[in-house]
């Protein structure tokens, strides 16, 4: 299917920019993601837990890419991604990026030079069209003073950040978190919230964040779902998921030690998505 042929109303704030129905994936004669569906709207933190083997990076390996699914679809502002040819579906890619768990940085490679990795192979821009859009995500993200820095000369937070600036520097209208606050102490940890709250501010990024971290989902996410096994058990925000009866969700939370009272203070200072979609209306009404 052509990129030009996308249903009308791909652009429009009020419809889900990220759309998954009925989606099935097995490994031999395991079924790892058992018939799932869900939606993503424009401005909205989409927060997905489970425990280990629940199915999420299987999940977002599906949605990025990586892998086929059995059966179901994925459509992505409008334009269904299995449906795709391979040159339509690697542009297509263009409207999101992914943070990885261990962010996925080039060691020999400078801050500059990471960030700049993906607009000189992937878009197959030089010169000054790649100092300007490097330095202005390294100025975002608190990183100019170290863009001639080694990746191994960073700290844990500064290395998340140089992954965040590195998938932003290719534009893209989604953000796809893996595991962000894995292996990084509690200060850290709610460093990265605060990056995944003012990146979804400052660029009207809409996020989908796969975490175990039951503080982070609680402040960052706008919605909560919970995997298991293969399929999604309960949803909401997080005030309403803590509150769930259903077994698996108690289960989850309770063994998450996670205070919600504790975290209210901070997560009544974020902004809802309906007023990141509105800044995101405004914003492409500009530029219309």
């Amino acid at each position: 299917m052509p990129l030009d042929s996308a249903p009308s109303d791909a652009a429009r704030p009020e419809a889900p920019l990220v759309i998954v129905e009925d989606l099935t994936k097995t490994y031999g004669d395991k079924v790892v993601l058992d018939h799932v569906s869900l939606h993503v709207d424009h401005g909205e933190t989409l927060v997905i837990v489970g425990g280990s083997g629940a199915g999420k990076s299987t999940l977002l390996r599906q949605l990025v890419g990586l892998e086929r699914p059995d059966s179901g679809r994925i459509r992505i502002a409008g334009v269904d991604q299995l449906a795709l040819g391979e040159v339509d579906l690697l542009r297509e890619h263009r409207r999101f990026a992914v943070v990885f768990q261990n962010d996925a940085l080039l060691d020999s490679l400078s801050v500059f030079d990471n960030v700049a990795f993906p607009l000189r192979e992937e878009l197959g821009l030089h010169g000054r069209a790649v100092e300007t859009r490097v330095m202005n995500k390294l100025e975002a993200l608190g990183l100019a003073d170290a863009r001639d820095k080694l990746v191994g000369e960073l700290s844990g937070g500064m290395a998340k950040r140089l992954g965040v600036a590195r998938a932003l520097v290719v534009e893209p209208e989604i953000l796809f978190y893996d595991e962000p606050t894995t292996g990084l102490d509690p200060v850290s940890s709610r460093k990265v919230d605060e990056l995944i709250e003012e990146m979804r501010e400052k660029f009207f990024i809409t996020s989908m964040v796969i975490t175990h971290d039951m503080a982070s989902a609680f402040e960052i996410a706008d919605r909560v779902m919970l995997l298991d096994q293969g399929r999604f058990v309960d949803e909401g925000t997080p005030e309403r998921f803590f509150e769930s009866p259903k077994p698996a969700v108690r289960m989850f939370t309770d063994s998450s030690a996670v205070e919600p009272k504790k975290l209210l203070a901070r997560r009544a200072r974020r902004k809802p998505a309906s007023v990141i979609r509105a800044a995101w209306v405004t914003a492409h009404t500009t530029k219309s």
